[in-house]
């Protein structure tokens, strides 16, 4: 494995990476616990709008993973969903969700998980991924290097470093081999505003009768997770967030799949195909449309 990792400054040698794995792992698992402690307990709401809630267990679940990673790693900068602590654009930072799925589990449904990744900047700087039309995007200047999925209700555990294979509680993981449509179980999602609502009605309306199920679960981390291990075939979305998809995107492409996603207007914004690698094609006809015109509003 080729990774590369500085740490104040310094190039470390590969296992390093693992370390890093196994402290995002730990942040994960604490993260986790304290999910579970309050998840039955009333619910303080820092903010809500008609598609989203914020609660103040999320906030306190970020400065838990902070604290975690900062202890072994305080030179590494982490770019979070409530917050960012040290400089986002660093050699190395992390990319934390604290609670993914944050509407299910305030509604007391356990689908939901924590997401941590770590990024590294590459040489390029941005230019040279395909995935970002080789334009200059912020976010194209890393790649995700370590990804951990923790889903506390089930005690599933993903874990992925770059150019090795994606884990489930220490098996290794692979996505599934349907290659047709009508036999795919396609999950989809609905972001957080009316205008993806708009773009992603349609999509889920053709997608109904061409797939086996549509699902709509909540969380993009376990999407993703779900597709790598071959329990859905393909994951869309218009509108997510970087922390949503990071480590789940890892995690998918060390399992085999395809993971395409593309930049939108607004920081640290995308839309969204993950799949198996069989049906990118078939999926993305029917996406077109609504992706383009998504694309020509960022413009």
């Amino acid at each position: 494995m080729n990774t590369r990792l500085f740490i104040g400054g310094r190039l470390v040698s590969n296992p390093a990476i693992k370390q890093a794995q196994d402290r995002a792992v730990q942040a994960a698992r604490a993260a986790g616990a304290l999910m579970r402690r309050h998840f039955r307990s009333p619910k303080k709401i820092h903010s809500a709008t008609q598609h989203d809630i914020k609660l103040e267990l999320d906030v306190r679940c970020q400065r838990l993973i902070e604290r975690t990673l900062r202890s072994a790693y305080p030179h590494i900068a982490v770019l979070g969903e409530e917050g960012v602590l040290g400089d986002p654009e660093a050699d190395q930072r992390w990319v934390v969700d604290p609670i993914d799925g944050t509407v299910n589990f305030a509604y007391g449904i356990p689908h939901a998980c924590v997401s941590i990744a770590l990024q590294t900047r590459n040489a390029e700087g941005g230019t040279r991924n395909s995935k970002f039309q080789a334009q200059a995007h912020p976010d194209a200047a890393y790649d995700t290097v370590v990804g951990v999925v923790y889903d506390p209700f089930c005690d599933e555990l993903w874990t992925a470093v770059r150019a090795d294979r994606a884990y489930l509680n220490g098996t290794v993981v692979r996505v599934s081999a349907r290659n047709r449509l009508g036999e795919a179980i396609v999950s989809i999602g609905f972001a957080k505003g009316p205008a993806t609502l708009e773009r992603m009605l349609p999509v889920f309306n053709g997608l109904a009768h061409r797939v086996r199920k549509v699902r709509i679960m909540g969380a993009a981390a376990l999407a993703l997770t779900y597709v790598a291990s071959g329990r859905m075939d393909g994951y869309i979305e218009s509108g997510i967030r970087l922390w949503d998809i990071a480590a789940g995107g890892l995690i998918l492409e060390s399992a085999g799949g395809d993971f395409w996603h593309e930049p939108l207007a607004g920081a640290h914004t995308y839309q969204i195909m993950a799949n198996n690698g069989r049906l990118q094609r078939q999926i993305g006809k029917l996406l077109e449309p609504s992706f383009k015109a998504a694309r020509r509003r960022s413009l």
